[in-house]
């Protein structure tokens, strides 16, 4: 069960999420509240878990990873020692931006992004395929990316 929140705590996340590096102050002045409460809200917010960071966002084109793929991994056996290996495995790979573990045809979707191709090449078969509990790959290669990083859903959190 989600924790309850009121409506400046909701605002304070709305903002955050739309612009992490907005001053405590601007944060303030948006979400109605002097700085010091305002902080002191954030500060609770990061100690509670429920704001886990901030980061930039980077274009990835710019920075040369001009491929992004999805990939679905079938796992060889369900036992919990495969489990936990695969994903430090996975975790421990630069190229994987995100993991999931999901229901389906696949146990492991993966987001990779890679160079290129021949980057993509040698990160599957230097490095995914030589996982002894990697049973199938299966890869689908980003065309055009249409949302990304969108801040999440607030509209289910009425405030209390």
């Amino acid at each position: 069960m989600p924790r309850s929140f009121d409506s400046i705590d909701l605002r304070i996340l709305a903002a955050l999420q739309a612009d992490g590096r907005i001053s405590n102050a601007e944060l303030a002045d948006r979400v109605g509240l002097s700085p010091t409460p305002c902080l002191r809200r954030v500060r609770a917010l990061e100690e509670a878990g429920i704001i886990t960071g901030y980061r930039a966002e980077l274009e990835r084109a710019a920075i040369g990873l001009g491929l992004t793929v999805l990939v679905g991994i079938k796992v060889d056996g369900h036992r919990d020692d495969n489990a936990t290996a695969i994903q430090e495995a996975l975790v421990a790979m630069p190229e994987v931006v995100s993991c999931h573990l999901v229901s389906g045809e696949s146990d492991f979707l993966l987001q990779v992004a890679v160079p290129d191709l021949a980057a993509y090449e040698r990160f599957l078969l230097g490095t995914l395929l030589k996982l002894p509990m990697v049973k199938d790959v299966r890869s689908n290669f980003v065309i055009r990316t249409v949302k990304a990083g969108a801040p999440l859903p607030l509209g289910h959190l009425s405030p209390s």
